[in-house]
């Protein structure tokens, strides 16, 4: 009995999995630095939000990169490999994470009357 495949695909699973959580880690890493930087600097929303988007992009490959490069892959095909597999889930993250509205998050009005 050949398992030598069976080893192969354990091996490139681990690798993936590996990959995932590293792009998931490296996107939050990215989309707090992006906030903290905006709200250090006093930034709208909107400009700290594009930071925030694309230093989620920035630390997402970099960090997908780390098992591929690891795992002995080139430079290249890695940087290949992250940019096919990530952007669709990296985007659809950013989007669902910035435009979703954030039930509960805002300060509570006041809705006594005014006074006077």
């Amino acid at each position: 009995m050949d398992h030598s495949t069976h080893d192969t695909r354990t091996s490139l699973n681990r690798v993936a999995f590996s990959a995932m959580v590293h792009c998931l880690t490296g996107c939050s890493i990215g989309e707090v630095l992006g906030m903290v930087i905006g709200s250090a600097m006093s930034l709208s929303n909107s400009v700290t939000i594009a930071i925030s988007v694309v230093l989620a992009f920035l630390f997402g490959y970099t960090l997908t990169m780390m098992p591929l490069l690891r795992g002995g892959l080139a430079f290249r095909p890695a940087m290949k490999l992250a940019f096919a597999a990530d952007t669709l889930t990296i985007a659809v993250m950013e989007i669902l994470d910035n435009m979703v509205p954030k039930r509960g998050l805002e300060p509570p009005r006041d809705s006594s009357p005014p006074p006077g």
